[in-house]
């Protein structure tokens, strides 16, 4: 089972920092993240999510290779391509997956205005390497998490641990 993790930073550039951090760290294979977004709160008071995983190229390379087999079969695989790399690109685009975006903008309006939040849906981790990496020099803030009590009040520990040290 993912786990909802949110973090709050200062910024929308530190926050984008952390997520390129914990990309490296997913190549490593210290953490496994089924979603990540960053959530920004505008100056103005709009909330903008900066969504990392897109299916829409995934959808119409699979619709791509779908309509040119099927284009074969009537002989025009070309026309088949283009419309099944149509047919899966709009598909992508309607897709949702990962954590509730509604969720999200909620989240964003509790932010202050040019601040932003990491919203993490974590599969796996190594919970000491990647807290020792991140450490606290982009004072994250925890903002929420679906953990058990006693795996959030570890996290928090981790946190204040990893902030005391600087």
């Amino acid at each position: 089972m993912s786990k909802l993790i949110a973090v709050a930073y200062p910024d929308v550039p530190t926050a984008q920092t952390v997520l390129t951090k914990l990309a490296d760290m997913q190549k490593r294979e210290l953490i496994k993240l089924d979603d990540a977004v960053v959530v920004e709160r505008r100056d103005d008071g709009k909330v903008k999510l900066h969504q990392t995983n897109s299916l829409v190229g995934l959808s119409a390379t699979g619709g791509a290779l779908w309509g040119g087999l099927i284009g074969l079969l009537f002989f025009a695989p070309l026309l088949g391509m283009a419309v099944g790399a149509a047919a899966g690109a709009a598909g992508g685009a309607m897709s949702d997956v990962g954590v509730d975006d509604s969720f999200m903008k909620d989240l964003g309006k509790q932010l202050n205005p040019g601040s932003a939040a990491l919203v993490l849906l974590v599969r796996s981790l190594t919970e000491d390497k990647v807290i020792d990496e991140l450490g606290g020099k982009y004072k994250g803030k925890l903002l929420q998490t679906n953990l058990s009590s006693e795996e959030e009040a570890r996290l928090r520990e981790h946190i204040a641990a990893m902030e005391a040290r600087i």
